[in-house]
């Protein structure tokens, strides 16, 4: 097998770059275990494979692309994986910690990035290609008009490095939109000090509507605060800590 035909339906954009990718690979701080999401012709998992102190296990959904991987990277072994990540219960792929590093598809990112937030105990460190102004949205302070929910749930339990931007030329086939690389580390934070669940629906409500105030897009939401300065001001400009604050201060009856 010569290549993989690249399939729209996957959102496949194959980094052929080499320095790119030895650069992304070199981002990963560390050895252990590593998830490799996605690995497509092996482009990541080639220099993966040469870091001896890393246990590497590939998912890959594509059967075209599995096909390739055994030819090509036979040194893979029973660690390639033909599976959906979304799907897969990430317990059976590793017991303990691991890295996920990947070149996202952009189609499901945030998808990828909700998953990887189900295993923040088990996942210490990301290093992930996605779309630039999702990249520059993960990495936005409060008060940046990018700054959304995926920003505070991830920010939330990671601190988020916008490492470098990849230009579209580096793909077969190029895709229509910039790309960036980022690095996401755990935080020191065991807890949100507050209901998870309910930390995470207020996020949602006030970002859903986040033209409005934080007052109006909770009463929209049938969630009742006690009185806080927090309530006038628009979801942007809420940090982690104000979220947990806000989450705090809801009513037992809201």
């Amino acid at each position: 097998m010569t290549a993989v035909r690249p399939k729209k339906a996957l959102g496949q954009h194959f980094l052929t770059d080499q320095s790119v990718a030895r650069a992304i690979v070199d981002s990963l701080q560390g050895g252990g275990k590593v998830l490799e999401v996605g690995p497509g012709m092996g482009v990541l998992t080639q220099y993966l494979l040469e870091n001896k102190d890393i246990d590497l296990k590939v998912i890959e959904i594509d059967t075209e692309s599995v096909q390739y991987l055994l030819e090509h990277y036979p040194a893979l072994g029973p660690g390639l994986l033909e599976a959906d990540f979304l799907k897969m219960p990430l317990e059976k792929v590793f017991d303990g910690n691991f890295s996920v590093i990947g070149n996202f598809p952009y189609n499901i990112s945030s998808q990828i990035f909700f998953k990887i937030l189900d295993y923040k105990e088990s996942v210490p460190q990301v290093v992930c290609m996605i779309q630039k102004e999702v990249a520059e949205r993960l990495a936005a302070p409060p008060g940046s008009k990018t700054y959304g929910i995926l920003s505070v749930l991830l920010q939330a339990w990671y601190d988020i490095e916008y490492l470098f931007t990849v230009s579209s030329g580096a793909f077969f086939p190029p895709p229509k939109v910039t790309s960036a690389v980022i690095r996401l580390k755990r935080n020191g934070r065991t807890s949100l000090g507050c209901d998870e669940v309910l930390f995470k629906k207020i996020v949602k409500a006030t970002f859903n509507q986040r033209r409005k105030t934080i007052r109006n897009s909770l009463k929209s939401a049938g969630i009742e605060c006690k009185e806080t300065p927090l309530l006038a001001l628009r979801p942007e400009r809420l940090s982690v800590e104000d979220f947990v604050e806000l989450t705090l201060s809801v009513l037992d009856n809201g």
